[in-house]
């Protein structure tokens, strides 16, 4: 009996520790290395040291636990594992002997290259598209986010079979989709199938948003108010000028891809007009097309602006080939610098050296990137530089405005409330018996409305 009963609690213990070990397993982060290639000939506007810190920031922006990162200096790239064999086999070492779990590779991998590097490697391998497409599917916020980064994720999925969001084998709370079964599956039909049907329906729920969005916008065109995109690199500090501007609480962090999800918010331009302010996720170099096209809609607001933001960092000595980024992905996007106003926004400049004469000598060598209407250099973290951004933003909204003298009855109570609804009331002339005379600016959006209206009481300069 008593054998039985030390048998018993043998077993109980030695489960105990199992699950111990299995909860310590989940809970751990995962430790990776970092593979950064530096192929022979490849042409890229970034230097090796730029792309390997913002590789470690894209890992950064996930718990992983980062015990090694290298550059790997790479002569021609192998058709199986992409590396050369003498690289293969010295992350082997590094796998077994740091126990890595996840090894990321700083480039785009054919699927059977991953497969190879894994079976070769012996640690899970994760490339660049796979890593910006882990860190979307933790940051997603709002409901339509997370369908697009599920969208984007399947569709990434397709030519790798492997089961959503389980890569990683740890627990994500509200961030998992565990819709493709257990870890014992195993029929790749099955798979294929799930995946495609799961590609179908989200592409369904996606599009009824879409239709809801496109409602929205019809009621948002009857508002008076013009919209300000901000958009720039990842990090650029866009969220953090976001908050200083309009008081909101955004998240904002020094990582990569802190924002995700489109907030719209109102703010005063110094000769009080309103215009509704726009922060949109940040662009990175080489951002997967998958998530550019899920991310239209999110986007919209860009694509809608009458003027755009470009945020830059100017602190970050590899600010130009950002820049340049931002601009192919608005391209790609559809956003037109020719039509659509561009104010380049030179962010932390309190990062940057001062002169006794309080300018900014590193300021002096900064070029705009392509077709740029204003720029303003400023410190969303400090505040300095604010009222001039906003001054040059009020100016180029003016710009597209026209200005009129119309005269409005004392009892047209309604045309005023239109004009202090749907213009600017620049400017009030003394009122006499039959009214007052305001002059106003109107913007190409309520020019045919205001017309309509008032074209009749127009005054002459």
């Amino acid at each position: 009996m008593s054998g039985s009963y030390d048998d018993g609690a043998d077993d109980t213990e030695a489960d105990l520790r199992g699950r111990d070990r299995h909860v310590s397993h989940v809970i751990e982060r995962p430790r990776v290395g970092l593979v950064v290639p530096d192929v022979r000939g490849d042409k890229t506007s970034h230097s090796i040291e730029a792309r390997a810190g913002e590789f470690h920031g894209l890992a950064e922006a996930v718990d992983f636990d980062i015990v090694f990162e290298d550059i790997y200096k790479v002569r021609e790239i192998k058709p199986a594992t992409y590396l050369g064999g003498g690289h293969v086999a010295e992350l082997k070492a590094r796998v077994a002997a740091d126990h890595i779990d996840v090894l990321l590779v700083d480039t785009a991998l054919h699927p059977i290259q991953q497969r190879n590097l894994e079976k070769e490697t012996g640690a899970k391998v994760l490339d660049r598209t796979g890593l910006i497409l882990e860190i979307f599917g933790e940051r997603a916020a709002t409901r339509e986010g997370v369908l697009q980064v599920e969208l984007a994720h399947l569709n990434y999925q397709k030519s790798r079979l492997v089961r959503s969001w389980t890569h990683l084998e740890r627990q994500r709370g509200s961030g998992g989709f565990g819709f493709m079964g257990g870890p014992g599956e195993t029929q790749l039909e099955s798979d294929r199938r799930q995946l495609q049907d799961r590609i179908k329906m989200l592409e369904e729920r996606i599009e009824k948003v879409r239709l809801t969005r496109g409602q929205q916008k019809g009621r948002r065109d009857a508002v008076p108010f013009q919209v300000v995109a901000l958009v720039g690199y990842t990090n650029a500090g866009k969220s953090t000028l976001f908050n200083r501007l309009t008081g909101a609480g955004v998240f904002a962090k020094d990582l990569l891809f802190a924002t995700l999800d489109t907030t719209v918010r109102k703010i005063a331009l110094p000769h009080g007009r309103e215009v509704m302010l726009s922060d949109t996720v940040g662009f990175v170099s080489d951002l997967p097309h998958d998530l550019i096209a899920a991310f239209r809609a999110t986007l919209e607001e860009v694509l809608e602006a009458h003027v755009i933001l470009h945020v830059r960092d100017v602190a970050n000595p590899d600010h130009a080939a950002q820049a340049a980024d931002v601009l192919k992905v608005l391209d790609e996007l559809g956003v037109s610098t020719e039509t659509t106003p561009v104010i380049e926004v030179w962010n932390k400049i309190d990062l940057l050296d001062k002169a006794e004469d309080g300018t900014y000598p590193a300021l002096q060598t900064i070029a705009s990137m392509g077709r740029v209407t204003a720029s303003a250099a400023v410190s969303a973290q400090s505040g300095e530089g604010l009222d001039a951004l906003l001054g040059a933003i009020e100016k180029v909204l003016g710009g597209q405005s026209r200005s009129y003298r119309v005269k409005v009855p004392h009892v047209a109570g309604a045309d005023l409330a239109w004009l202090y609804g749907h213009a600017e009331v620049v400017g009030k002339d003394e009122a006499d018996e039959e009214g007052q005379i305001l002059t106003v600016r109107v913007g190409p959006r309520h020019a045919a409305g205001f017309a309509d209206r008032f074209a009749d009481r127009i005054i002459e300069p």
